[in-house]
């Protein structure tokens, strides 16, 4: 009974991973459930059994590379709780630059898809996994910015730091899609680019708590 189980959850994984792969590369109408049956070595009855419908399917295979994605790069970078806000918002900027580039995280790559040709299918379960670390970060820029910030500048400054690493995506996307090619668009160096970005919000963040307590 164990052996049967476990096979059933390799199979399961497999299928999730094999979905996840190729909804990040066609994204969702273009994507077969045979082509994922294919590369999952499975049938489309195991699909119709773990899953129901493509639908469900696309859903749960989003779900799993985004908590996959979230178990190699801890939200939080590794940094510890008790240290300065600045450092922890520094940490998160981090985590996020690793996941957007690591070549085998999907997450990312089928929201990018998703922008591009809307299904509305991921909708309610990406604001029940992403909103919490949304609120997180908008905590930090808080605690950063001060007490005197608008609730528009921390949205600004939120905006502005997710702006930047996905258009790290974007380019990371159009490279590999060979429809850009350029020395300044080289994603070899992520690790530099997380500095650019950690030192430039910091930057940002503190000229404007400047501003608000003048």
């Amino acid at each position: 009974m164990t052996s049967l189980k476990t096979k059933s959850e390799k199979t399961r994984n497999r299928l999730l991973t094999a979905a996840s792969r190729i909804f990040s590369e066609k994204g969702f109408q273009e994507s077969t459930i045979a082509e994922i049956c294919e590369q999952a070595e499975t049938n489309i009855a195991s699909v119709n059994y773990h899953f129901r419908d493509k639908e469900t399917l696309y859903l749960e295979s989003w779900r799993f590379a985004f908590n996959k994605e979230l178990s190699l790069y801890p939200p939080n970078g590794g940094v510890r709780t008790d240290a300065s806000a600045e450092q922890r918002l520094a940490g998160r900027i981090r985590s996020l630059i690793n996941r957007v580039t690591d070549d085998n995280s999907y997450s990312f790559a089928i929201i990018n898809k998703e922008m591009a040709q809307p299904t509305r299918l991921l909708s309610d379960i990406m604001e029940k996994e992403i909103n919490p670390q949304r609120l997180q970060m908008i905590g930090l820029l808080k605690e950063c910015l001060g007490q005197a910030a608008s609730d528009q500048q921390i949205q600004y400054c939120h905006t502005s730091i997710m702006g930047q690493c996905f258009h790290l995506l974007r380019l990371k996307h159009m490279q590999n899609a060979r429809h850009f090619r350029s020395p300044a668009s080289d994603l070899g160096d992520s690790k530099a680019f997380a500095e650019h970005i950690v030192q430039f919000s910091l930057a940002g963040i503190q000229a404007i708590r400047s501003q608000t307590l003048n």
